[in-house]
């Protein structure tokens, strides 16, 4: 048996527990530090929108003033995600 070490991606920390599976099968994590703001996780997600950094290059764009086409069209995702991610940053 081969025990693969887990980090929560907001926190980085190794306290994490699993959390049920997503609707396609993937196991769902949750990180237990009190202090991290994320809540649950997937280790591999099928999504580029979903990933943590692209959520965090979603905002620097932005900060840089580059528009919402062109960081859906640089990152390869829709402008509805782009904007959805925005709208939760305010």
């Amino acid at each position: 048996m081969v025990s693969i070490l887990v980090k929560c991606p907001i926190c980085n920390g190794t306290d994490v527990n699993k959390h049920g599976k997503t609707s396609n099968g993937k196991q769902r994590f949750i990180c237990k530090n009190p202090n991290c703001e994320g809540k649950t996780f997937i280790r591999d997600y099928t999504e580029k929108g979903r990933l943590p950094e692209t959520k965090q290059k979603i905002v620097e764009m932005a900060l840089n003033g580059i528009g919402v086409r062109d960081t859906a069209r640089i990152l390869n995702i829709s402008p509805a995600t782009v904007i959805n991610e925005l709208k939760k940053r305010t």
